[in-house]
Formats: structure tokens, sequence, C-alpha cells
């Protein structure tokens, strides 16, 4: 995919060639919008990949081949259910609402208190559960606990107080 942002009558121009190097993508005319969207884009990639590494050291531990568990992360997992559910709930993130209908962020924190466990259990880094799990002990702190995991994009949204 080759993404572009900026004149939308240069990109029209440039349409053709820029399909020879991928799929063209127009995103708008501020200029700034293509790097934003492909820094987005890596912080997915690292987040996606960090959370594969976690889990593939997780069952690891357990003499889980990685090439084995790969099949069932990629192959069942992200197209069935996370790109449907991120896709189901991408209208009600852009608009702020955040149904605990479908499991609330207190459910999830009890996911997140048994990965940790879990990891620490089994002798693998609990630093990255560590992070989600305090995540969502700050949105339930801050009023989301009856919401879905989701609300959690309320808490990025505000720059960080560590650095």
């Amino acid at each position: 995919m080759f993404v572009y942002s900026g004149s939308q009558s240069i990109f029209e121009g440039h349409r053709k060639t820029l399909a020879t190097m991928g799929g063209p993508r127009y995103l708008g005319a501020d200029p700034s919008l293509a790097v934003l969207y492909n820094t987005a884009l890596l912080s997915l990639l690292y987040a996606s990949v960090q959370g594969f590494l976690h889990a593939a050291a997780l069952v690891g531990s357990a003499n889980v081949e990685v090439e084995k568990f790969s099949e069932i992360a990629t192959g069942w997992l992200l197209p069935n259910v996370v790109t449907p559910y991120l896709r189901l709930e991408a209208p009600d993130i852009g608009k702020g609402h955040y149904p605990g209908d479908r499991g609330t962020m207190r459910m999830n924190l009890t996911a997140l208190e048994h990965i940790y466990r879990t990891s620490q259990e089994q002798g693998v880094s609990s630093e990255l559960p560590g992070q989600l799990k305090k995540l969502a002990e700050d949105a339930t702190s801050a009023g989301y606990g009856d919401s879905n995991f989701m609300a959690v994009i309320e808490l990025l949204k505000k720059p960080s107080k560590e650095l």
C-alpha cells in the first residue's frame, strides 16, 4: 500500500505511477496525514508483534513451539476474532461510546490480572500484561468500569505523565 496526503489533484494525476509501488490510498488534503498514518501503523505493528512475542514466550514456557502456536494465533485468533471485533467496535470508538454489553472493563481487568499472574507463575516477563493491567485499572478508576475495554482510548488520548 502507498499512502498519500496533500493535493488530491496531484494524487489523481500520479495515481497510475503510485499504483506501481502499491495500492494507492489518498488520505486527505493535510500533507502530514500520510506520515501520521505511517507512524500509527508502525505503532500497531510493534504492539501486535510484542503481544505475539509475549504470548509465544508464555506458551513456550510449556515447551510449545512458536510455529505451532502461530498457526492458531495467526490462522484463527487474528482473522476470526481480532479483526471482526475491531471493525465492530470502530464506529462506537469514533463516537466515544463504549457499551459494556459485550464485556466490561472490570471483566477485562480480571482477564489481564490472570495473564499477569500466569506470566509470573510461568517465569515469563509480566511487564507487558502489567502495563495493560495498569491501563485497565486506571480506566476503571476514571469511571469506565462498566464500559468495554475500548474506553482505554480515552486515557491514551492524553499525554503521558512519564518519559
